[in-house]
């Protein structure tokens, strides 16, 4: 091309386009018929233009180059360590483990593993000795491995520590201690958007609840955020332009609070679907979700991006399911070609225009939770789930009115659609226990229509 495409055409402001949008509602009240207000508190306009981002500077590049993940929870090692080889042979570019038990042996499940496959590692114990045991294999055999430990998480999400506030913190002081791993502080960002949290808050409680864990290791004489990168985990929603945002305003945020604590400015962030917007009726089109939710999180800069099977709410781990979910992640970057261009969404005035309004709304919140007395303050007094049921709460009401559409559930039902059979415990069930505190509790949005039809 010799000549610029678009030179000679005139260039057309933001206060020209409403003045033409206006003549042509014809007396229409341009903001009741064209503004959106979303959940987050941030108004959605008709269009957007340059002078949107002209103050705008959200400065994080990153390229596309993600690694396709499958989650395998371990029960048995032989099972685990044969599931994660078939994953690698039908195109998995790394694994993420969820270790169950103790018992569960790490030189049996990572052998015949290559070192160019990166390991995600969780427990859902929690082991200083266990952890050093996979430090040193790690080592041995130069694997790269990214340790997930968030004990706050597991308070939130259960109410009680795994031990005690102090036996809990001791343990994580040593498991930092593993030099070999690429990372061993993790954010789970998941639990909150599960139960029904705003982006704004999700954001939010991510960045107070990781500096409750920079409080904490500022105190010590070594900090593993010096080198370290934080991991964040993060559920994916459907709001597809949002999602992507979301992500690009979390590691702003995350670089903003790192560099006042003079840390690793740089975060590795694991994507996966949400379950929160999942069904079990017409559950072929939790493949749909599944799939422009990975595209959100590839577009977004996810690191590792897992997905889940259409049928995980309801069945158990199954060849078929697990074999589409990773299909649809293998199509994304070898047929759609998604990692070819680096930071896609730059320059794009609504997501960024989206992005900066995210990170803003989140770091005011931040600074009211920490005047407030610090994420941990808020969630022993309850604060912090008062909020989420609230919110969660408007979002239920507005599936219940068919404002949020989920497909053959609470629009286009399928009138003689028979409810599959559960292989697992797909609606909430109490469980009388003593806790700390109240946990925060995942719901999904079409549970309550969906118990109705049993």
């Amino acid at each position: 091309m010799t000549k610029p495409l678009f030179d000679s055409f005139d260039q057309v402001s933001a206060k020209q386009w409403k003045q033409k949008i206006q003549f042509d509602l014809k007396g229409a009240d341009y903001n009741e018929a064209l503004i959106f207000k979303s959940l987050e508190g941030i108004d959605i306009k008709p269009f957007y233009n340059q002078e949107d981002i002209n103050e705008i500077d959200n400065a994080n590049f990153y390229t596309s180059s993600w690694k396709n993940s499958i989650k395998i929870e371990v029960d048995n090692v032989e099972v685990g360590n044969k599931n994660a080889i078939e994953a690698i042979e039908k195109g998995a570019e790394s694994i993420f483990f969820i270790i169950k038990k103790e018992g569960v042996d790490i030189k049996e499940l990572l052998q015949n593993i290559s070192s160019e496959i990166p390991i995600y590692i969780e427990t859902q114990f929690l082991s200083a000795d266990y952890i050093s045991k996979l430090n040193d294999f790690c080592k041995s055999k130069s694997l790269t491995t990214y340790l997930f430990t968030d004990i706050i998480n597991h308070l939130a999400e259960t109410g009680n520590w795994f031990n005690t506030l102090k036996e809990d913190h001791e343990s994580l002081n040593k498991i930092t201690r593993s030099e070999f791993l690429k990372s061993t502080i993790s954010i789970d960002m998941g639990l909150y958007q599960n139960a029904g949290a705003t982006m704004v808050q999700q954001l939010a409680y991510a960045l107070s609840h990781a500096n409750e864990y920079l409080n904490h290791f500022t105190n010590n004489d070594s900090n593993p955020l010096n080198n370290n990168k934080v991991a964040f985990k993060v559920a994916i929603g459907g709001n597809y332009f949002f999602e992507i945002a979301k992500l690009k305003a979390l590691r702003i945020l995350w670089s903003t609070l790192a560099k006042a604590y003079e840390v690793n400015q740089e975060c590795h962030i694991m994507a996966y679907p949400s379950h929160r917007n999942k069904t079990i009726l017409d559950y072929n089109v939790n493949m749909l979700r599944t799939t422009t939710e990975c595209m959100s999180a590839i577009i977004g800069g996810a690191d590792t991006i897992y997905n889940l099977p259409y049928d995980d709410i309801y069945n158990l781990e199954n060849d078929f399911g697990t074999r589409i979910s990773l299909n649809q992640l293998l199509i994304l970057k070898n047929e759609s070609y998604f990692d070819l261009v680096d930071n896609a969404a730059s320059g794009s005035y609504y997501i960024e225009s989206l992005t900066d309004q995210l990170a803003e709304k989140a770091l005011s919140l931040f600074k009211n939770i920490e005047e407030g007395g610090g994420f941990l303050s808020q969630l022993k007094s309850g604060m912090i789930q008062k909020k989420i049921k609230e919110t969660a709460r408007k979002e239920q009401e507005l599936f219940d009115d068919e404002k949020i559409i989920l497909t053959g559930v609470n629009k286009y039902k399928n009138a003689d659609e028979a409810v599959p059979t559960f292989q697992k415990p797909v609606f909430l069930e109490k469980n009388v226990r003593k806790t700390l505190l109240e946990p925060v509790i995942k719901r999904r949005l079409s549970a309550i229509m969906e118990k109705k039809m049993q």
